[in-house]
């Protein structure tokens, strides 16, 4: 659903409604956002290693928290390479002029650096949450729910 929630702000509310220059902000809300995502992302890849049987794989709670940032942070960077290639190939605007920069740079590194503060909450999180198991928190909730909606992910054989 948050995913959905996303494409809707980027595509239609960022482009089609001109949010990205309507509000200086909007931006720098969606890569916070889907930093967030992302390392929710990294974090279920790895946490469902680590819970599955099958994989002999048990990794502490630090590595797993360690994963989530960067793979946030590495699909964030390739997305940036995305934008500049179309930048440059196709003569898109995707890098918007920021502070007066053509270049697209200043985009760019806020890009990056909101997105590794939005994969650098959930880390926290997430390594919160692996430490303290007992606690309910939203995390929690979260891969619960995606534990309960994907069970062959998870069956025990015997």
């Amino acid at each position: 659903m948050f995913v959905i929630i996303f494409v809707f702000a980027s595509l239609f509310l960022g482009e089609i409604r001109e949010f990205y220059t309507r509000f200086w902000w909007w931006d720098i809300a969606l890569h916070s956002f889907s930093g967030i995502l992302l390392g929710i992302v990294g974090f279920i890849l790895v946490h469902v290693l680590n819970e599955t049987e099958e994989i002999d794989l048990h990794m502490k709670p630090g590595f797993v928290a360690f994963f989530a940032f960067l793979f946030a942070v590495g699909m964030g960077g390739l997305w940036e390479i995305f934008e500049f290639t179309m930048d440059s190939i196709f003569g898109m605007n995707m890098q918007k002029e920021m502070l007066g920069d053509p270049s697209g740079l200043t985009d760019t590194m806020w890009d990056l650096i909101v997105d590794a503060l939005g994969a650098l909450i959930i880390a926290v999180l997430g390594y919160g949450y692996l430490k303290t198991a007992k606690n309910e928190s939203f995390l929690e909730q979260w891969i619960e729910a995606f534990i309960k909606s994907n069970p062959r992910l998870f069956k025990r054989q015997p």
